[in-house]
């Protein structure tokens, strides 16, 4: 048994803990180019608490997900205004934004050169500037992955930026800041945390630290992800979910995703549509599917085991097998009012083009087993 784990160089969590920002950024530099959503305004005690330890910094509204175009304009004013720190303070956009800024802006080239897929591919041999990420919802766990997620829109596709210089110095998880997020987007993020938690645990790179992050998230999430969509002032359950984002991440920084995150990279960059949503729409079909061919090659895999146990954590019954697991999600996915895909405007035309991206993505590698197009097919068919 071989593997690797790496994460942030220093994660703090706790409510009010944004009040500390200042006296973290201090450590890290003295200009700080700020990546957020629409406006800072409402994060009062992070500017006074910026302000108080001296910290100038310019803002970067970042209202999509990020694009080439987009990090470029970062990576820009970061050079133009001499900063020496990022702080990524939103949802995993925002914090993907800022993690592609914070290392291309200490790279020589444009940000194609270092994309998969689409562009050179080119590896990242040395560190970019610090950066700090301080999510604002519960579900990327991008504050502690080495990648970000970015849109090509002449390609119609999102690919990865990866480095291992690309884990923030610093993650700041305060689960207060969380509290704002409306219903749908509690739904959404908290459903992508356990897709992130489902699929590392049974992918083929699974390993024993990995293991014990999703087992213990998907826990959380379980006692957590209603109660939050039903009262977002929950403070409890909000820590709980801020818990299982973050082991999230842990797991598929250091674990493969599958097959949910391949269709998702194809369909977020072919429709206009929140990489969560796509990633709940899907879940349950990918599950069924991946159950079915498991059974079908051998029924006495490792992986239908392992789906087995996460029935029994999801549901707390320990005679639950495999197919329970469907079933949870299904329920889950009806009771959080996810959309089907065809919600959001994909087609039966076209299946042919998503299958074939899909399957050449760096996720679906990772998945427990080797679908078919036909088996992929069947995804796409029952996720409308």
């Amino acid at each position: 048994m071989q593997f690797e784990f790496a994460t942030a160089s220093q994660i703090i969590f706790g409510n009010g803990k944004i009040s500390q920002i200042g006296k973290i950024a201090r450590r890290e530099g003295s200009k700080a180019l700020v990546v957020c959503g629409s406006s800072l305004d409402r994060y009062s005690s992070f500017n006074l608490s910026l302000s108080d330890f001296g910290i100038k910094y310019l803002s970067y509204s970042v209202n999509t997900e990020p694009t080439i175009d987009v990090v470029r304009t970062g990576i820009e004013l970061c050079r133009f205004d001499g900063c020496n720190l990022v702080i990524g303070i939103g949802g995993g956009s925002v914090i993907d934004t800022g993690k592609a800024i914070a290392l291309l802006s200490a790279q020589e080239g444009d940000v194609c050169d270092y994309l998969e897929v689409i562009g050179q591919g080119k590896e990242i041999s040395t560190p970019g500037i610090s950066m700090i990420a301080i999510p604002t919802t519960a579900g990327t766990g991008s504050e502690v992955t080495r990648n970000a997620v970015i849109g090509v829109e002449d390609h119609k596709l999102k690919v990865s930026l990866r480095s291992q210089y690309m884990l923030p110095k610093v993650a700041l998880i305060d689960p207060e800041l969380s509290i704002s997020m409306p219903p749908e987007i509690t739904a959404s993020t908290g459903m992508d945390a356990i897709t992130q938690l489902i699929e590392p645990y049974v992918s083929n790179q699974a390993n024993p630290i990995t293991d014990a992050f999703c087992q213990e998230g998907l826990e959380y999430a379980a006692a957590s992800i209603r109660e939050v969509y039903h009262d977002g002032l929950d403070l409890g359950a909000r820590a709980k979910m801020s818990l299982a984002s973050l082991f999230s991440g842990f797991a598929l920084a250091n674990a493969k995703l599958g097959a949910v995150h391949g269709f998702a990279g194809v369909l977020g960059g072919m429709y206009p549509t929140p990489h969560g949503e796509i990633c709940a729409s899907l879940l349950p079909a990918v599950l069924k599917v991946n159950i079915r061919a498991l059974q079908k090659k051998n029924s006495k895999s490792d992986y239908l085991s392992r789906y087995e146990r996460i029935a029994q954590t999801l549901t707390g019954n320990v005679e639950c097998n495999a197919e329970d697991t469907v079933e949870f999600i299904a329920q889950l996915k009806s009771d959080l009012r996810i959309p089907p895909l065809s919600q959001f405007g994909v087609l039966e035309v076209d299946y042919p083009e998503i299958i074939v991206k899909a399957a050449s993505s760096s996720s679906m590698k990772g998945n427990p087993v080797l679908l078919t197009p036909d088996e992929m097919y069947t995804i796409l068919e029952l996720s409308q």
